[in-house]
């Protein structure tokens, strides 16, 4: 999947605006991975067919980190490892357990409800993936460098909403709320994140099961 995953979910009548998420951490350095999602103006999303997403497990990482859904969307998890996986969640909005034999997929998975759906591996403690399923009108995933763009915006309020698998849990959703017109409109966040408890990927001493 490209970097940002956006659906501009707009009207052949739309105006021309286009909207720049900036996302950092507190310390001012980029939030790769924020999940950033509007409401306000515009139609309400045309109905799609619901696509299927994989989700890598690569050097003991589930890549990619951070994956952003429809309801009705499946998810399906390869092994390319060669050590097997025990694939788990325990959310709300989907619980599922899969053992993975090396080279192996599982079956797809349907995504039906929205929330964060956060995977671990049951063999691999700090293997973790974040699967957001998101109905907002307009959904994006923020690039290396924090930002996610929202092109063809209908003018009109909005209220933008930010969420990292990093938040704080039990903390609302970081949001803002802007008129937009034509032209292009700028919005930054700084993210209070806990630390990463991802191993450090220069770090190659992998336990082997």
């Amino acid at each position: 999947m490209p970097a940002i995953a956006a659906w501009m979910l707009v009207s052949t009548a739309a105006s021309a605006a286009e909207l720049d998420i900036v996302v950092d951490d507190a310390r001012g350095a980029p939030a790769a991975d924020a999940v950033v999602s509007l409401h306000g103006a515009g139609p309400p999303p045309p109905a799609r067919e619901p696509l299927t997403h994989a989700v890598d497990q690569r050097d003991e990482t589930f890549v990619p980190y951070v994956d952003v859904f429809r309801p009705g969307d499946r998810v399906v998890f390869r092994n390319s490892d060669r050590t097997r996986h025990h694939v788990y969640s325990f959310a709300p909005a989907k619980s599922f357990e899969f053992v993975v034999a090396p080279g192996g997929d599982t079956p797809a998975v349907v995504l039906d409800r929205v929330g964060a759906i956060a995977v671990g591996c049951n063999i691999h403690d700090r293997m973790i993936t974040h699967l957001y399923v998101s109905d907002a009108p307009w959904v994006a995933k923020s690039d290396a460098h924090g930002r996610a763009v929202f092109h063809d915006l209908p003018a009109g309020h909005y209220t933008v909403h930010v969420w990292h698998p990093l938040l704080r849990p039990g903390k609302a959703e970081p949001e803002q709320a802007i008129d937009i017109g034509a032209g292009t409109a700028t919005l930054r966040f700084a993210l209070p994140l806990l630390p990463d408890p991802r191993p450090d990927p220069d770090d190659r001493e992998r336990a082997r099961y």
